[in-house]
This record gives structure tokens, C-alpha cells and sequence, in this order.
């Protein structure tokens, strides 16, 4: 049976209904989430219910954890922003079933985390040989950095399938990936991201917060002109 694979929402439900529509399209008939459901953009009641009323199970990123705790991110402003507003925003019932959230999943051989196996919730994981020589199992998949990838390593494969919301490897489309229980395939998708920025400005936020949207850049930063 083929899996889809997503992570890393953050609020941005233009980019998940091109996404979920895609592997409607692949006829995926399972679909798991890595994480980071909430943060950043303006959309994240309607994210929650997407992925709630899909039954699509999640495990809690670092964003999700920020949003049930009540924390803040030690390492950025621009985040701290986004969540305040955010917390204004978010619907009961939504911010209950975050903190339902498991910090790890396993669907059959697959283990599933947001950051990685040393911190299933915040760790930027630098996938190589030795890491994974540590850990039992033999398919990996974690999201957090936002940049798609597929590794192999021996007899272990591991898996980030990329940021629907908030791709951050030079590829603006939202991204995703399908296991079919042998390897992985990496998919992008367009989607309306002008709907994002208008968003955003109703939300009170300036293009900094959302410009880099546009190319897929590694960090936040003003549209081009």
C-alpha cells in the first residue's frame, strides 16, 4: 500500500489543498503528517481541520509544541511574532487536538518524527552513515528543515518529504513525498501562494514575513522587486 508523506504546513492551506488534491489525484489512500501543522501563516484553523476531518494522524513539531505550551522559539523573533498572533486566532477545539499530538509514530517499519531520534522535536537533523548506524529500524522520516530529500544509507533509508508551507531548498512548490514499501518518490506542487501573501497582509504582517515564499529560500526575507 503507497503512503504519502507531508510536514511542515505552518499555517499555509493554499499550499496543503494543492497538496492533499495531488495525492488525491495519485490515489494515495493514506497520508501522515510530520509536523509543524501551525507557525507562520494566517491559516491554521482551517490546516487543523484539514488534516482532522481527513483523519490524517501527526506527530508534534516544534511550532505545535510552541502553540500548546504557550513558548516561545529561542531563535526567532519573526516566529514569536507569528505565534502571538496566531494564538489569538486559534480555535479550541484545534489548539486541543495539537496537544493530543505524539512526538513519534511508527506505521509498520516506518518511524516517523518532526526534528530527529536525539530530539523527536527539535533536532535539525544532518542525516549521514553513523547517525543511523545508532538506531534501530530500516525507513526513517522526519521533516523540521524544510528541505526535501531521500537518503540512503546501507540497508536504511531515511526520508524528509519537504515543507508544504515553507519550502526552504530553492523549490517554491510545495512538496511531499509517497512511500510505496520499497523507496521514496519526492513530488512538488503549485499552488495560489498570492492568496498567502494577501493573507498575511490583512494579518498586519509586511513581506518579510512571507517573501520568501516566492523562491524558496532558506530564510525569511522582503519580495523581490
Amino acid at each position: 500500500m503507497k503512503t504519502g508523506f507531508i510536514s511542515d504546513i505552518h499555517g499555509n492551506y493554499e499550499a496543503l489543498v494543492a497538496v492533499l488534491s495531488e495525492l488525491d489525484k495519485l490515489s494515495i489512500p493514506r497520508v501522515y503528517c510530520a509536523g509543524d501543522i501551525v507557525g507562520y501563516y494566517p491559516q491554521i484553523n482551517e490546516c487543523c481541520k484539514e488534516l482532522r476531518s481527513r483523519k490524517i494522524p501527526s506527530v508534534m513539531g516544534n511550532h505545535d509544541w510552541y502553540m500548546v505550551g504557550g513558548g516561545f522559539c529561542p531563535r526567532s523573533r519573526s516566529v514569536n511574532d507569528c505565534l502571538d498572533y496566531q494564538r489569538g486566532v486559534i480555535e479550541k477545539d484545534n489548539l486541543d487536538w495539537l496537544s493530543t499530538l505524539p512526538v513519534q509514530i511508527r506505521i509498520g517499519a516506518i518511524q516517523m518524527v518532526h526534528g530527529g531520534w536525539a530530539d523527536p522535536i527539535d533536532e535539525y537533523l544532518k542525516p549521514d552513515p553513523e547517525y543511523f548506524e545508532k538506531l534501530l529500524g530500516e525507513v526513517f522520516v522526519s521533516g523540521h528543515t524544510h528541505c526535501q530529500s531521500v537518503q540512503q544509507f546501507g540497508n536504511k533509508i531515511y526520508c524528509n518529504p519537504g515543507s508544504v508551507g515553507q519550502p526552504r531548498d530553492g523549490d517554491p512548490r510545495a512538496a511531499f513525498a509517497v512511500y510505496d514499501g520499497k523507496a521514496f518518490e519526492l513530488h512538488r506542487v503549485e499552488y495560489n501562494m498570492q492568496k498567502v501573501f494577501d493573507l498575511m497582509e490583512a494579518a498586519g504582517f509586511n513581506d518579510y514575513y512571507y517573501g520568501g515564499l516566492k523562491t524558496g529560500a532558506h530564510n525569511l526575507r522582503r519580495l523581490a522587486d
